[in-house]
């Protein structure tokens, strides 16, 4: 037979146990080469530059024929 709860869980406690589970909105930082924003420790989108190096060319988007 399964775990059966022997008391109901009390409004209090279920929402102090689900205190943690909000979530947080990601922070960004500005790009020092472009000045666009981006996300920490990451690569940025716009110029392709991470830690005064450049990490990646971007490419220009290919038209569909």
């Amino acid at each position: 037979m399964p775990a059966v709860p022997k008391r109901k869980t009390s409004k209090g406690r279920r929402d102090r146990r689900r205190s943690h589970h909000a979530l947080t909105l990601p922070s960004w930082v500005i790009c020092p080469k472009c000045k666009e924003p981006m996300l920490p420790y990451h690569a940025c989108p716009n110029c392709g530059a991470y830690r005064g190096r450049q990490a990646f060319t971007k490419r220009e988007k290919e038209k569909k024929k």
